[in-house]
């Protein structure tokens, strides 16, 4: 039984799968959108994973639409969730490698080759932030 005034409310859980993708001690990262929420910070390309769909599924199709490329996706390399002011974002990054097509920004503003190292000088997003601390000095 609810008391009078009590709100219940439920945060939304979005599952979304990033791809780490390492050429020669590069990590390839995109820059979001201007109109895409927390626009145009950096991140591990990647996207949501949409109902009936396995990670691999996701990452292999928004790669495609956001980048022109086809991936092979290998293990999970680690697993964060960051709460977001109305929903929570669990977010799971793989090791993929291209397979297939040339790097275009289709649906991104722009996409680099970071090291480690130069990861300071982009602004993240903070589920992917939390993500790079775990990465930092795993190779």
């Amino acid at each position: 039984m609810s008391g009078a005034g009590e709100v219940t409310t439920s945060i939304r859980t979005i599952r979304v799968v990033a791809a780490v993708v390492e050429d020669d001690g590069r990590y390839l990262i995109t820059q979001r959108r201007p109109t895409a929420v927390l626009p145009m910070m950096w991140e591990f390309p990647g996207g949501k994973v949409e109902q009936g769909e396995t990670d691999a599924e996701a990452l292999d199709r928004e790669l495609l639409h956001r980048l022109g490329v086809r991936i092979q996706v290998g293990k999970l390399i680690s697993f964060v969730t960051h709460p977001y002011e109305h929903y929570v974002v669990d977010l799971f990054l793989y090791e993929c490698r291209i397979v297939n097509g040339a790097l275009e920004p289709r649906a991104v503003t722009a996409f680099e080759w970071a090291t480690s190292a130069e990861f300071d000088r982009y602004p993240f997003t903070p589920a992917d932030e939390a993500s790079m601390t775990k990465l930092l000095g795993v190779k």
